[in-house]
């Protein structure tokens, strides 16, 4: 594989990603909307060359693409904005295929799926979303299925579960960490004793470069599940017990997200979202395991430790 580009690199995932670039001594670009906060983050990479991209701008988008063969797409939109998924994604692809990119692996959601019919839920469950978010980035997993039918690009997407780990805020278990290492209260959005998933987002990095590397992943989809089922209070308990404190959490339910949400924006918008705690999607991915040998995933307790002590040593770096 030649040049590989991190599309929206300054998120969780896609800092993943770059670790595992750097272990292996790969060089790569690293693409956002900020040329400064790019810089901020991965400055000290020598091997990491530094792009910025403006969503408005093609010539801004072709220019970012150029040279690159392998493209890994992460950007986000906030919650609010989940209309832009197709509309980047398009014009994305556009400057993608014009500068010659081979390849591009969509790292996804499990939005697209719906509410679950099985469980666990493998890539030949129905996509039928029935949230806006869920459209949107069904809508956008079509185009790049589409372009790679066409010829036209290359490309697969790899669906994640909710995530969690160093330097991870967007995460329900995030207020967890924070409040088991300062002494606080977390704060939980409910149910939280029915079975959910997480993956450790350092297990990511090295998923997704085996799929970009892997000619029998195009064409299609796949699962990447968690480190097993849980329950949001199960590992909330963990998490205060590896910290040495007792458990301090309060729940918000659906409707006290909605009362919430009167005044914040996000908070209104995860309520449309609410189903995934209620009726949550469990994945299957043997068909991954099966194309790639091995797919490690940290087990829970693992990634628990390393979560405090990396959180605790960036408080007192602070």
């Amino acid at each position: 594989m030649g040049k590989l580009a991190l599309w929206g690199a300054a998120g969780a995932v896609g800092r993943s990603i770059a670790d595992t670039l750097r272990a292996q001594a790969k060089p790569y670009r690293v693409v956002g909307r900020s040329l400064e906060g790019l810089k901020a983050t991965f400055g000290g990479d020598p091997l990491a060359e530094a792009a910025a991209w403006n969503p408005e701008d093609p010539a801004s988008i072709r220019a970012a693409a150029r040279g690159v063969d392998t493209l890994v797409y992460l950007v986000g939109v906030p919650y609010p904005d989940f209309r832009l998924h197709p509309l980047l994604m398009q014009r994305t692809l556009e400057a993608a295929i014009a500068e010659g990119v081979e390849r591009l692996v969509l790292v996804g959601t499990v939005y697209p799926y719906g509410q679950p019919r099985t469980t666990p839920l493998r890539e030949d469950h129905p996509r039928e979303p029935h949230t806006f978010k869920g459209r949107m980035r069904k809508e956008q997993e079509d185009l790049v299925l589409a372009a790679d039918a066409a010829g036209r690009i290359r490309g697969t997407i790899l669906r994640l579960p909710d995530f969690y780990g160093p330097g991870v805020d967007k995460s329900f278990l995030h207020s967890a960490f924070q409040a088991a290492l300062q002494g606080g209260t977390a704060n939980l959005v409910g149910p939280v004793d029915v079975p959910h998933e997480f993956v450790f987002v350092p297990d990511v990095g090295p998923v997704v470069l085996a799929l970009a590397n892997e000619p029998r992943a195009y064409g299609r989809f796949w699962n990447l599940a968690g480190a097993g089922a849980a329950t949001q209070r199960a590992l909330v308990e963990q998490i205060f017990q590896e910290a040495g404190r007792p458990p301090r959490f309060r729940v918000a339910s659906k409707l006290m997200l909605r009362l919430i949400g009167l005044g914040n924006p996000f908070m209104r918008e995860l309520v449309e979202m609410h189903y995934l705690l209620t009726n949550p999607v469990l994945m299957d991915d043997s068909a991954l395991r099966e194309l790639l040998g091995t797919v490690h995933k940290t087990p829970y307790d693992e990634g628990i430790r390393r979560t405090l002590r990396e959180m605790g040593l960036r408080r007192k770096s602070e």
